[in-house]
């Protein structure tokens, strides 16, 4: 019988990583839940064993449930009526067997009705759920938000809004406006509070909210009478019982159809106040934001993964010429390429994810209690870390999703370009990756400052100093020489001090970087499991080579003269 996971063996990989040991201990807090919940973990294996079932009962769900649902969804896609969205058949299918297995929190405390688990085991949950169905995601994967109302809301809204989320109601964040896309310092939705009412109500519309029509809502809105900056702005909770928000429209969208994406219009909607006032923009949203780019890396791994399965099973049963087209050495090499990048973009995800994992359950622990100097260390360490690798990680698993989804298209020929394969919808509901939660673009602007820093290189040459197997030292020696050549562009671009001399070359710094990054990693999971990524260390080394010798000679040898000829 297929499952999503154990036919997926890297996952469960990555679930032994050396540092699983530190993010177990410092989430289950010394395994203090034991006494309290009959279904806590008493010990670091017990813990392990814990995710590993429950991520064989996603498997399950996704392989059983969500895939076979998903091209019905696809069709049928959700509706709306009198201001309010009804699921497609088979997302509603969807919900009900993941609320039923208790999936809904599950990175939330065990005293809300979760699960208590790190990223790392939601995310691997979140991969699959992708690569079953990336619409589903969109809806299932938002319960992300609760990690924003336990964050930064008060004890009483934790309490009635999180137990909420852990029972299976399903969460959207309001951001975007007409006037307000990537700007979100534009954001004009009105909050005014009432004092003979004690509470805020919220005018104004909001656009491309994914799952507008959600139980509960985390909304950014205007506060600050007269202000037009994001000083101006504060983060909301709006509880869809309490009416005053109707869904104008669905938007009719390229692909994860199943997702409904609205425009939402307020109207004295009542709503609380999450957090302090004028930190909704400044602080919260960038919150939120890092966790929703860490769920769109998840999301693209999954497509990713989707793309492979489908293009290796088309090209093992085509036939073309007496052979099955995989034997043919055009076809090969695109598969090969197309796995690289999959296992680069995995590692690259679940490494951000580790170091994620780390400095969140710290920041927690601070709250109950101070941390020791060296705490405050690895709190700071791996904080930076996570920052600088989430724009990374968003940014290549999102172009690699579409690359890959493109490739199964070819692969599968002219039939790729027909409904009556996967392919195609794969190829739709990957496009959007790069898109929302930050363009590409937008995360090479908030990468680039570690590239002019050295945060990258310095990273870099830890790597160089872990050790790999023999057989592998010779992609170590040309990584290190890739490491040379990025060294050497970031030097001639940032002695220039031109900002937007810098600003050009971003793209091609960053990329250099992130290219070198995940080489490392694939080398150091081939070190562990040759037999699992040996040959994708070779292939994406090999890629990443040649990208950045591209990326040397062309700023090597560009002419500053010439961006004139790129404003025009």
């Amino acid at each position: 019988m297929a499952n999503f996971y154990s036919d997926t063996p890297e996952l469960r990989h990555y679930l032994h990583h050396p540092l699983m040991k530190r993010i177990v201990e410092l989430k289950e807090r010394n395994y203090a839940d034991k006494d309290t919940f009959d279904y806590a973990p008493v010990d670091f294996e017990d813990a392990i064993d814990s995710y590993d079932k429950v991520l064989e009962i996603v498997g399950e769900i996704c392989a059983e449930t969500i895939a076979p649902n998903a091209e019905g969804v696809d069709h049928e896609g959700p509706t709306v009526a009198n201001g309010r969205v009804t699921y497609a058949s088979g997302t509603i299918q969807n919900l009900d067997a993941t609320t039923k297995a208790g999936l809904m929190g599950m990175a939330m405390p065990r005293r809300y009705g979760g699960l208590n688990f790190p990223n790392i085991p939601y995310l691997m949950a979140a991969d699959m759920v992708s690569s079953a169905d990336a619409g589903f995601e969109n809806l299932w994967g938002l319960q992300d938000c609760a990690e924003t109302i336990y964050e930064f809301a008060d004890e009483d809204q934790k309490q009635r809004y999180i137990t909420r989320v852990c029972a299976g109601e399903t969460m959207s964040m309001d951001l975007t406006e007409p006037d307000a896309g990537s700007d979100l310092q534009a954001v004009m939705l009105k909050a005014t509070y009432s004092e003979e009412d004690r509470c805020w109500y919220l005018n104004g519309v909001k656009r491309f909210i994914t799952n507008g029509d959600a139980d509960i809502h985390l909304v950014l809105a205007r506060s600050e009478e007269g202000t037009r900056d994001g000083r101006g702005l504060s983060m909301f909770i709006y509880d869809k019982r309490n009416g005053g928000v109707t869904v104008r429209r669905i938007e009719n969208k390229l692909g994860i159809k199943g997702s409904p994406t609205c425009e939402l219009v307020y109207r004295n909607a009542k709503a609380e106040l999450c957090g302090d006032r004028k930190l909704g923009l400044i602080k919260y949203v960038m919150a939120l934001m890092n966790g929703a780019r860490l769920g769109i890396a998840a999301q693209s791994v999954g497509l990713s993964q989707a793309a492979c399965n489908e293009a290796f099973a088309y090209a093992k049963d085509r036939k073309q010429f007496g052979r099955a087209i995989i034997e043919f050495p055009a076809v090969a090499d695109m598969l090969s390429l197309m796995k690289a990048k999959l296992d680069a973009s995995r590692a690259l995800l679940y490494e951000t994810t580790r170091f994620v994992d780390i400095y969140k359950a710290l920041d927690d622990i601070a709250k109950e209690r101070k941390l020791t100097p060296e705490e405050r260390t690895e709190q700071k360490t791996f904080a930076k870390l996570a920052d600088s690798f989430t724009p990374l990680a968003k940014g290549l698993s999102s172009e690699y999703a579409n690359q890959n989804a493109y490739d199964c298209i070819q692969v599968h020929g002219g039939s790729g370009f027909m409904k009556d394969y996967a392919c195609e919808r794969i190829y739709r509901d990957a496009r959007i990756t790069s898109i929302y939660e930050g363009t590409t673009q937008l995360q090479v602007v908030a990468a680039i400052r570690y590239v002019t820093t050295g945060a990258y290189l310095n990273r870099i040459r830890e790597y160089e100093a872990m050790e790999v197997a023999p057989e592998l030292e010779g992609l170590k020696s040309r990584l290190r020489e890739m490491a040379g050549k990025y060294a050497a562009a970031v030097e001639q671009i940032t002695e220039e001090k031109d900002q937007e001399l810098l600003d050009f070359f971003a793209r091609r710094l960053v990329e250099m970087a992130a290219d070198t990054i995940m080489g490392h990693l694939l080398l150091r999971d081939a070190t562990v499991n040759g037999e699992l990524f040996g040959v994708s260390a070779q292939v994406y080394v090999r890629y990443a080579e040649a990208e950045v010798e591209k990326h040397t000679n062309f700023i090597r040898k560009f002419d500053r003269d010439a961006l004139a000829y790129y404003r025009k």
